[in-house]
């Protein structure tokens, strides 16, 4: 094989895995779909919330219902924004509601609001 056809065949494996390193910038996310409304707050029992890490650029919201279903919330939506600002404001009765995880860096912290 003559040398520039091995340089043309090593720049197009270059330029193949280039592309395929773009493409998965992002795609490392949990949610690959997102629900675009909230069905029944008082079916939620858990909340977790992933900042967005250099694996995915977007914050992600994974709730799990009592039957242990799991799904993701579009976190731009006034509905889910209004969740999380009711399950993070401090609760003074000693009713158990959702238990709210955080994630930004691998590590899980756990709050029973």
């Amino acid at each position: 094989m003559s040398s520039i056809m091995k340089l043309f065949l090593l720049l197009a494996v270059v330029v193949c895995i280039s592309e395929a390193q773009q493409r998965e910038t992002g795609q490392q996310c949990l949610c690959q779909r997102v629900r675009n409304k909230i069905y029944s707050m008082s079916d939620i029992k858990d909340v977790q919330i992933y900042q967005a890490t250099i694996f995915c650029d977007r914050v992600e919201i994974v709730v799990t219902n009592n039957s242990g279903l799991r799904y993701c919330l579009n976190p731009n939506l006034k509905a889910v924004q209004r969740l999380m600002a009711s399950i993070m404001k401090p609760k003074t009765s000693t009713t158990a509601g959702p238990t709210v995880h955080t994630s930004s860096t691998g590590s899980t912290n756990t709050a029973r609001m």
